[in-house]
């Protein structure tokens, strides 16, 4: 049982959110750099580019979760992308993160959309078992692929 609330982020919300996306950005092997966390969720937040959940116990950050929208043309409908998920270290094992996944489910349903979408590392079995559980199914139908953009590209060279 998770005694976290789960609101919407907004702006007013970034000191909270700082430490929780910088924390989830190491978990995935990149250094810290709070500044550009600060940044990038303020641009996120700012632009309405993505849905930020963020869990609160006594009033602090438990975790968060980002959806960015996407759609799909066979259905011609939206379908959520659940890009980051992240419970801090000291609220894991308390039911936070599946609190933010109902918290998305929910979301799904109010913005009558087709559905949730995510990814995660091979390697990452916890989240797995997490998302089986709760009736998130492993697409076996088709392959994930990604074309990487290098700097030089960007750049032009």
């Amino acid at each position: 049982m998770s005694y976290a609330t789960i609101i919407r982020a907004t702006l007013d919300h970034l000191d909270l959110l700082v430490p929780l996306f910088d924390g989830y950005r190491q978990f995935y092997r990149q250094p810290s750099d709070p500044a550009g966390a600060h940044q990038f969720l303020f641009e996120r937040l700012d632009n309405d580019d993505s849905v930020i959940f963020l869990a609160l116990q006594a009033d602090r950050g438990a975790g968060f979760m980002q959806l960015y929208p996407a759609f799909s043309s066979v259905s011609m409908q939206r379908v959520w992308l659940l890009n980051d998920l992240f419970v801090d270290p000291s609220a894991r094992g308390l039911g936070v993160g599946a609190t933010l996944l109902h918290r998305a489910h929910s979301w799904a349903l109010e913005t009558a959309a087709k559905g949730l979408v995510l990814e995660t590392e091979v390697t990452n079995t916890t989240a797995q078992h997490l998302y089986e559980k709760l009736g998130w199914q492993r697409d076996l139908s088709s392959y994930h692929y990604a074309l990487n953009v290098t700097m030089e590209e960007r750049a032009g060279e």
